[in-house]
């Protein structure tokens, strides 16, 4: 089997695309002292993505605002969210938002 150089080409500088950015932070990252401000800063980055995330699959759909009172995803999160919060138990939060999405698009 031939590899055309071009299709090489793409193949190698994709690699290197999807690559540098995750090497390089840690090397550069691992060689300083970050002070106290900027980890305290750091650890909010994953709640900021996650709701980003889940805010986005909530309340657009379609590109536009999806009107609360046929939105099933978004009143089948808030017993979701209060589990959430009561039991700190990612089992627990998972089989009440899989229930709750599944008994709320049953009646709807």
């Amino acid at each position: 089997m031939e590899i055309r150089p071009d299709i090489f080409l793409v193949i190698f500088l994709a690699a290197l695309v999807t690559f540098l950015p995750r090497v390089l932070p840690l090397m550069l990252l691992s060689r300083i002292s970050i002070p106290d401000w900027g980890m305290r800063w750091l650890s909010y980055v994953p709640i900021a993505v996650m709701a980003a995330l889940v805010a986005q699959e909530l309340f657009i759909e379609g590109g536009k605002f999806a009107a609360l009172s046929t939105n099933v995803e978004l009143i089948a999160a808030l017993p979701t969210f209060w589990v959430a919060v009561r039991t700190r138990s990612l089992l627990g939060t998972v089989v009440t938002g899989i229930l709750s999405l599944m008994l709320l698009r049953m009646l709807f």
